[in-house]
């Protein structure tokens, strides 16, 4: 059933768990995701990053994650994640997305709450949720560190109550040591952010790049507060490898074959994950 952000992130507040909230910019992957959800009777977020859009087109990939979600068994927020424009935002908006992020992160201060403020304004208007993200991560994708000192890039707990009343969002982002993509080298985590961060607000707390990290620190994370966790590059790792070993085994097949492949593989890790997330 397609649900709401705030819907969602209330069952992971009452539940002391986090929401999985997996990229699907195809559909190999969106039926992993949603399968995993529905074995294990669990909310789930499914996402569309901006980033995506060369692979997956938001105005066709779009319209079928929201079928999808008012299929399901399970409540299903369709979520754009990483949005950078407003313009971009808004066809989320208008393809029936529940929920939105704009990320402003990597612009000054002003400049991301200014803007942040006008994509509340008309996604709250339309009756849409919105994240935003506060800090940010090394980069987009790529598992490592592109600057001298990643705690420079860590969320500022300080800054937190004027962001949050200023823009009026309904789930923060937060940045403390997690990257997007595979990681390099092991992450060095501060959770204590996450703590501090709690002491400041009561909004559902968000850990973006969070593939890659084990189980340990996922359970410390949701522990400390954190309710949503972005999760795919690991996922579709386990895919790609499992679709290259049925063209290495069998050199001439269907593309199909594979694509299942990759699919089974993509559930098989996402229900691992899943649990974990959603363990009590």
């Amino acid at each position: 059933m397609l649900a709401s952000l705030k819907e969602v992130m209330l069952y992971a507040e009452k539940a002391d768990v986090a929401l999985g909230a997996i990229n699907t910019p195809n559909h190999e992957s969106l039926w992993a995701a949603v399968d995993a959800a529905e074995r294990l009777n669990v909310p789930i977020v499914i996402a569309h990053a901006q980033v995506h859009e060369s692979v997956a087109p938001l105005d066709r990939i779009g319209p079928a994650m929201v079928a999808v979600a008012k299929a399901s068994k399970v409540p299903i927020c369709v979520h754009l994640d990483h949005g950078e424009d407003f313009g971009y935002v808004s066809r989320a908006v208008e393809c029936g997305f529940t929920s939105v992020m704009i990320d402003y992160s990597c612009m000054p201060y002003e400049e991301n709450v200014a803007g942040t403020r006008k994509v509340v304004e008309y996604a709250h208007g339309c009756g849409v949720d919105v994240e935003a993200e506060l800090g940010a991560l090394p980069q987009r994708e790529g598992g490592g560190s592109s600057v001298a000192d990643p705690k420079t890039l860590y969320t500022k707990p300080e800054l937190v109550p004027d962001f949050t009343e200023r823009t009026g969002i309904d789930a923060l982002a937060i940045a403390f040591g997690t990257a997007h993509g595979i990681y390099k080298s092991t992450p060095i985590l501060d959770f204590n952010v996450i703590s501090e961060v709690r002491k400041k607000t009561d909004l559902p707390l968000v850990m973006h790049g969070g593939s890659g990290i084990d189980a340990n620190g996922y359970r410390e994370a949701i522990r400390r507060g954190i309710r949503k966790i972005n999760y795919y590059s690991y996922m579709s790792y386990d895919g790609y490898a499992a679709a290259k070993a049925v063209a290495e085994k069998i050199p001439a097949d269907f593309y199909h074959n594979m694509a299942l492949a990759a699919q089974n593989a993509m559930y098989e890790n996402l229900y691992k994950t899943l649990k974990i997330f959603s363990e009590k």
